[in-house]
């Protein structure tokens, strides 16, 4: 083999390597640039915190009576990953001077039963274990192991405004 025949060996190997270097290059990044996007699609939503609260208006301060909780029910769109879900969240709010209010859950922290207001006992009752809390969600007797649930409540141009998340 002469010089110049080993020279051109050389140079026909370089040029393959050179095409074979440059084919899984081009195969890899056109790889990547598919899955990633495709990996981010199935995985995003469980990876997305759960940090988008939102406040959910429930209606007007006139509606709720002075040492009396008032119950207000609204509907919540949430989300978990794809599944989207309409739940209806009943909230009592309760205020003794019209510019501090207190938002109460009427789901009972024993079994999750809903609570209701007794007027004349100034009580909330749960009638699954005969459990009953006071007017500020206290744990009065029974089975449950704290108060009701509270939300942290907002006014805005006298309207009232829960912090759901």
């Amino acid at each position: 083999m002469t010089q110049d025949e080993k020279i051109s060996e050389e140079n026909n190997l370089n040029r393959r390597n050179f095409l074979a270097i440059g084919t899984w290059a081009i195969g890899g990044f056109i790889g990547l640039a598919m899955t990633i996007p495709a990996i981010a699609y199935l995985i995003g939503p469980a990876l997305k915190r759960d940090e988008e609260q939102d406040w959910i208006r429930l209606g007007s301060t006139s509606k709720v009576e002075l040492g009396t909780p008032t119950l207000f029910k609204v509907k919540v769109q949430r989300q978990t990953g794809w599944i989207e879900n309409e739940e209806e969240v009943s909230v009592y709010v309760l205020t003794d001077n019209g510019r501090d209010y207190i938002g109460m859950s009427n789901i009972c922290t024993h079994l999750g039963c809903r609570v209701r207001w007794i007027t004349d006992q100034e009580q909330f009752f749960c009638p699954c274990h005969n459990a009953v809390f006071g007017k500020q969600g206290e744990v009065i007797t029974g089975p449950p192991p704290r108060p009701l649930d509270q939300y942290e409540i907002k006014v805005e141009d006298d309207q009232l405004y829960i912090l759901v998340g």
